[in-house]
């Protein structure tokens, strides 16, 4: 298990490569033996990067970034819209365990942006699909409308945490095909 964290364009680059082989992949490569269940469990996590998610059940960021256990810090949560819970899992990531990359990852086909796009919500899905409203405003693509609401919970992180250019936690966005399985990231 690694002591050290990975800088975030280290951070990037793993994710990059663990894609790759997960494009073309059977089977999730990421160490989940009972070895590293228990270092983990002895000595702590070091996860190399936060990936904020979708609850969708297609998304599954260590499958699709080939992570075994004690790699990914997850955050799911529909729509992968950002509020006080998120951000407090962020920042204690990022403070706690010296993670130094976050990554808000949209996706293909996603389930929150459509019913922002095309439905008038209520009861508590009104309460994620008004956060997409606002960061998709007048949008009618999906396609574009998903990267408007990723680029939006990029902001609010940067905003929220006070990440500015030159600090070693870093912020990106990334666009999930789930056909392919294919990341783009932004």
């Amino acid at each position: 298990m690694q002591k050290q964290n990975l800088s975030a364009a280290e951070a990037l680059e793993k994710l990059k490569e663990g894609n790759q082989r997960y494009v073309s992949a059977d089977k999730n490569t990421g160490d989940i033996s009972q070895y590293i269940r228990k270092v983990t469990c002895e000595e702590g996590q070091t996860p190399y990067a936060i990936v904020v998610a979708c609850s969708d059940s297609r998304v599954i960021p260590e499958s699709i970034f080939m992570a075994g256990i004690g790699e990914l810090f997850v955050i799911r949560v529909a729509g992968n819209v950002m509020d006080h819970h998120q951000l407090g899992s962020i920042e204690y990531a990022a403070g706690h365990l010296g993670t130094n990359l976050v990554v808000v990852l949209g996706h293909e086909h996603c389930g929150a942006v459509g019913a922002a796009l095309s439905s008038e919500p209520d009861g508590y899905v009104k309460t994620i699909t008004d956060v997409i409203c606002d960061a998709i405003g007048d949008e009618k693509d999906e396609y574009r409308a998903t990267c408007l609401n990723v680029e939006k919970g990029v902001e609010i992180i940067k905003d929220s945490l006070g990440i500015k250019e030159g600090d070693d936690l870093k912020v990106c966005g990334a666009y999930y095909h789930i056909g392919s399985g294919a990341v783009d990231f932004m």
